[in-house]
């Protein structure tokens, strides 16, 4: 089964593959820092930054653009996996040269004697790898499972959502809090930072950049494979089906609660795991990473680039992350407006996004291609 539409899709996904893990790395090895082909540290994981946030938009695009659910706690299960992989991170971090103790530095601030009984098993590398994927996948099982059996869709699960991650912000945003009869503890506000060690590696390393960013450009690119793969299958054609008429194909036989929740965690597993690429090499999670302003952005991000097409919430999540590193500096006290203005565009000039520009325009480029030919023809005609 061939997974890609077109020869095109396929030369660009090699392209891409090669650029992205064996030209840019090497840029940064081999080639001298005084070269402006030299590609530094920095670079890469600011790159490898908007590639964890293009695996976040395309996770919200197998929701919302292939299976019609407009889903606002995409930033949850990004900041989960990314909490589970920075409990782990900070266990290696070590002696704390204040407290003089092996706990991470808020536990000592707190006043904590020993380490929480939930927090030993992040010191498993394996461990802490499947609960990257089995702690945002099993929220998005239990909302999903409660929210589709109750047969609630459109804005109403929009709203659900929203308020789910509201609420879990507000938990992680408290130094401690109790759920269960048992104390948790994330950092609170400031959340998980300073990290030291990662599998045995210096963190700060230049070859532990390397491998994160490569780490993070093929998972990327399994997740498109992944998404190629599904929508040539029965399954995708389904899911389409979906959120096209959902009562049509839940009156021809299917499960349509089965495929949407299947969907949904899969959605969140896959946040998770970019969420888990994103900590290390931006050095920090916090509860500002989980909140809903954070999902409304993905939204932006997947409309931009356009909904429901492989290749547009990977443009548009690349766009308008490095349109906000531009405009947080050059006009900090405005990105909130700009970024409203090119939601308001989209919506009403652009509902296709940047990958549907093309064809949109298409019409208007034959028609000036058209007088100009015709005029051409009329001087050609006239010429003495």
């Amino acid at each position: 089964m061939n997974i890609f539409d077109t020869k095109k899709e396929l030369s660009g996904f090699v392209l891409a593959g090669f650029i992205l893990m064996g030209l840019l790395p090497l840029s940064n090895t081999i080639v001298p820092e005084d070269s402006i082909f030299h590609v530094a540290g920095y670079q890469l994981s600011l790159w490898g930054k908007y590639i964890t946030y293009a695996v976040l938009a395309m996770s919200l695009n197998l929701l919302w653009g292939y299976t019609g659910l407009l889903c606002l706690c995409q930033s949850l299960f990004f900041a989960l996996g990314g909490y589970a992989f920075g409990m782990y991170l900070m266990l290696q971090v070590g002696v704390d040269p204040v407290y003089n103790t092996a706990l991470p530095d808020f536990m000592d601030f707190l006043g904590y004697s020993e380490l929480p009984g939930y927090w030993k098993p992040f010191k498993n590398p394996v461990f802490t790898m499947l609960a990257v994927m089995a702690v945002p996948g099993l929220v998005a099982f239990v909302f999903g499972f409660l929210a589709f059996q109750s047969r609630i869709k459109g804005v109403y699960f929009s709203i659900l959502t929203q308020a789910l991650t509201y609420a879990v912000c507000l938990l992680f945003f408290q130094n401690k809090f109790t759920l269960l009869w048992v104390d948790f503890t994330f950092g609170g506000n400031n959340g998980f930072t300073d990290f030291k060690k990662i599998l045995g590696a210096n963190i700060n390393d230049a070859s532990t950049t390397r491998w994160l960013f490569i780490g993070s450009t093929a998972f990327m690119l399994i997740v498109y494979a992944l998404i190629s793969i599904m929508l040539k299958t029965k399954f995708g054609k389904v899911q389409q089906a979906i959120r096209d008429s959902e009562n049509r194909v839940r009156f021809s036989g299917y499960s349509t609660t089965t495929y949407k929740l299947f969907i949904f965690v899969l959605s969140g597993v896959i946040a998770g795991i970019a969420g888990a690429f994103y900590v290390p090499q931006v050095g920090i999670i916090n509860p500002g990473e989980m909140t809903a302003a954070k999902s409304l952005d993905v939204v932006v991000w997947v409309a931009l680039g356009g909904r429901g097409t492989k290749f547009g919430p990977i443009l548009g999540a690349i766009v308008v992350s490095m349109l906000k590193s531009y405009a947080t500096r050059a006009f900090p006290d405005s990105w909130l407006i700009i970024l409203g203005a090119i939601f308001i565009l989209v919506v009403l000039f652009m509902p296709n996004g940047l990958v549907g520009l093309p064809k949109q325009l298409a019409p208007w480029i034959n028609r000036i291609r058209g007088k100009e030919r015709r005029a051409n023809t009329r001087k050609t005609v006239t010429a003495p």
